[in-house]
């Protein structure tokens, strides 16, 4: 035999290239959100796809198994879908396409674009269900994160890898100030995730609060709320794996995700029609097992970082309901963003005394810890006084702290208060804030 002969390599080329075998299966029932069927062979989290008689494709997503059978609930509308249609396993579906030019792109929960700018050019694919790093593979949290907003900057830093809970209500801005931040913000790569929005909310952010300047450096994941469960929380884990791809390359990323309370309420609605019996609040054990995976694939890293912002909404302004009290035990800050001073016009309305940012003291330089105490102890007492000032029972000079907040409140309350179109560099809000703190001292 010749040496000619003995060559297999077109062989194995061709074999390569050949399509792989995928297990199939038959729809058996469908009630409610939930399809039964008889196989394929999946695990729970693989992705499937029904072939209907029709000849539609209808894409699921395996979330239990009941009596030997496989339980899938449906990323897609389930019309014309019939008992004995054909499912077939697509493992390969829990990737996202990656590279450069998702910059400036706007994708669904599937990673394809809907911006009309056409095709995106891929150089490689992520997992979106990845486990979070160990702790020994992450690095101490000691660079600032600027985020333009003046508020946040001065009296509750962050640094590059931290994880901060945006918390409020409905109608406190909390979209406005993560547009603004998203724009004014210092990092390299911002990934917004927009997860159960409105549909006529989307447009208006991207090209207002978020502007033609941060899409430029932005890519952003959209599930608004008429889409399916399981794609509102691809769609989080598909944001969560393509900033783990601008991270590796390198950046420094802001990772925004609005909101981490309509993510819960996604996997709460697949853990009940799958049987999961509810606790608190009616939210799943799924749904705490759930928010860590999310917030512990942000951080600082060797190679970049993953800085995330995750806004809560408060039901009912309750800030101790389950999902409120789950996200702050785990987050490394939160800030809280008040009713009242929204009513009042103060924006952004962060309530400065109930936020906290674990890490301040990590990030912030030894004379803005001087300078931010000061200013707290002068918003604390005049807190405390502020019936009796309003009713004119007080009397000037009883307390010489408590005078020296009322005569610089008006000056601070300025300094709290920004525009959503103007940036405030790190510099000059330092030099503000000491400005004022030395006011506070005269």
């Amino acid at each position: 035999m010749t040496e000619k002969q003995l060559d297999l390599g077109p062989y194995y080329e061709a074999i390569g290239k050949a399509q792989r075998h995928r297990w199939m299966g038959v729809v058996t029932s469908l009630v409610g959100l939930l399809v039964e069927s008889s196989g394929p062979a999946a695990a729970a989290g693989d992705f499937c796809e029904i072939e209907t008689s029709a000849g539609r494709r209808i894409r699921v997503q395996v979330v239990g198994f009941r009596n030997g059978r496989i339980l899938s609930m449906p990323l897609e509308e389930t019309d014309g879908l019939q008992p004995g249609d054909r499912m077939v396993a697509r493992g390969e579906d829990a990737k996202v396409r990656v590279g450069p030019a998702l910059l400036g792109r706007v994708l669904d929960g599937f990673g394809q674009p809907i911006d009309g700018k056409g095709p995106i050019e891929a150089e490689g694919a992520y997992d979106l269900y990845r486990t979070p790093p160990g702790p020994m593979e992450r690095e101490p949290i000691r660079q600032p994160l600027v985020t333009g907003i003046r508020a946040i900057d001065s009296m509750l830093p962050c640094g590059q890898g931290q994880r901060i809970g945006l918390f409020g209500g409905s109608g406190v801005g909390k979209s406005t100030l993560l547009g603004a931040m998203s724009r004014h913000n210092y990092a390299d790569v911002s990934v917004i995730a927009l997860i159960g929005e409105r549909n006529r909310e989307v447009r208006g952010f991207i090209e207002h609060d978020l502007g033609p300047e941060g899409l430029a450096r932005s890519v952003v994941v959209v599930a608004t709320s008429d889409r399916p469960a399981p794609l509102r929380i691809r769609a989080g884990f598909l944001a969560l794996a393509i900033s783990e791809y601008f991270r590796d390359e390198g950046k420094n990323v802001l990772l925004v995700m609005d909101s981490v309370t309509r993510l819960a309420m996604a996997q709460r609605e697949i853990g009940l029609a799958a049987g999961e019996p509810p606790s608190q609040k009616g939210y799943t054990p799924s749904v705490f097992n759930l928010l860590p995976k999310v917030f512990e694939r942000a951080g600082c890293f060797p190679g970049g970082s993953i800085t995330g912002f995750f806004t809560v909404l408060v039901e009912g302004d309750d800030f101790n309901e389950p999902i409120c009290d789950a996200v702050r035990a785990i987050l490394d800050g939160h800030i809280i963003l008040s009713r009242d001073l929204g009513a009042a016009g103060h924006y952004p309305a962060i309530d400065v005394l109930q936020s906290v940012s674990r890490l301040a003291s990590a990030v912030a330089t030894p004379k803005q810890k001087v300078s931010s105490q000061k200013i707290r102890e002068a918003m604390a007492a005049y807190q405390r006084a502020q019936d009796l000032i309003l009713l004119g029972a007080y009397t000037a000079g009883t307390n010489p702290k408590l005078d020296a907040a009322i005569r610089a409140r008006e000056e601070l309350e300025k300094f709290l208060r920004q525009d959503a179109d103007f940036k405030s560099t790190r510099e000059d809000t330092l030099n503000a804030l000491d400005k004022i703190a030395a006011d506070l001292s005269a």
